[in-house]
């Protein structure tokens, strides 16, 4: 038998973890010396640890990892287990390289400005969401406003309560000056009785969004638009859906339009 100091090298692992397991019950010394309180251990027992700690490395919570050991669980339930961690997993590594992606970028950036640009694209998962929306062609990026009045002016006559700031979504596959087909969209909390060319819908969510914040009047969002469409030919990103524009800034309650905050959001894929 091998007393608990001796098991914990031969396992790699601390004495305090193994007094621990044998609490809970998920590894128990073979013996436990009644005079001493020593805790003693076998050979055998290290094939179980061994299981015990790479189902842990995995990530497993250790009462999932007791079901597994003890073979409590069908090959169906272990199966799904091991799938909806894999998924997890899979999960925070497309995080991970998101946030890897974004780190290169900037350095790219500062590699070629020698400083921290004014304007940061970040890249972000965008969530599906529930919204008001107004889709229509309108004369001009200018006439938008029209949008904004109609359907801001119907929540507000039902009373509808908005959910988070309106953004309006750009369709046309290329730049217009005339015959912008756009569509406007106000999160929302509940039901609403639509009417007309209103309507309540999910918005799709974007796995992979650029976005930059715009500070000023709408009328310089041109050249954030030109900083991120150079930004993409000097990337390997490249745009795979409508743009987006999140207005942050409520001009009713700010009046100076140099405080206006925009987020201008891209959904990208690899090139």
């Amino acid at each position: 038998m091998l007393k608990i100091g001796d098991f914990s090298r031969l396992g790699r692992i601390s004495v305090k973890a193994l007094r621990y397991y044998d609490e809970i019950g998920l590894l128990k010394p073979v013996m436990v010396d009644q005079f001493t309180g020593y805790r003693y251990y076998t050979a055998d027992q290290l094939l179980r640890l061994n299981r015990i700690i790479m189902l842990k490395n995995i990530g497993l919570s250790l009462d999932d990892v007791a079901k597994l050991v003890d073979d409590s669980l069908s090959s169906v339930h272990i199966i799904q287990m091991f799938r909806v961690k894999q998924e997890e997993i899979r999960s925070r590594l497309k995080d991970d390289q998101s946030r890897l992606d974004q780190v290169e970028e900037w350095l790219k950036q500062i590699e070629k400005e020698g400083f921290m640009p004014d304007l940061q694209v970040d890249i972000k998962k965008i969530e599906k969401q529930k919204v008001a929306s107004l889709r229509r062609t309108i004369p001009t990026y200018n006439d938008i406003y029209m949008l904004f009045d109609e359907l801001c002016g119907y929540l507000e006559a039902k009373k509808a309560k908005s959910f988070g700031p309106p953004l309006a979504i750009y369709y046309d596959t290329e730049y217009k000056e005339h015959e912008v087909d756009v569509e406007l969209a106000v999160p929302i909390a509940g039901n609403l009785e639509v009417a007309g060319q209103i309507v309540v819908r999910e918005l799709e969510g974007i796995d992979q969004a650029i976005c930059v914040i715009h500070k000023g009047p709408y009328e310089t969002l041109k050249q954030t638009y030109g900083f991120m469409m150079s930004w993409l030919e000097n990337s390997t990103w490249e745009m795979s859906g409508p743009d987006r524009e999140v207005y942050l800034t409520d001009p009713d309650k700010t009046k100076d339009p140099a405080e206006y905050i925009t987020e201008l959001q891209f959904p990208v894929t690899r090139k």
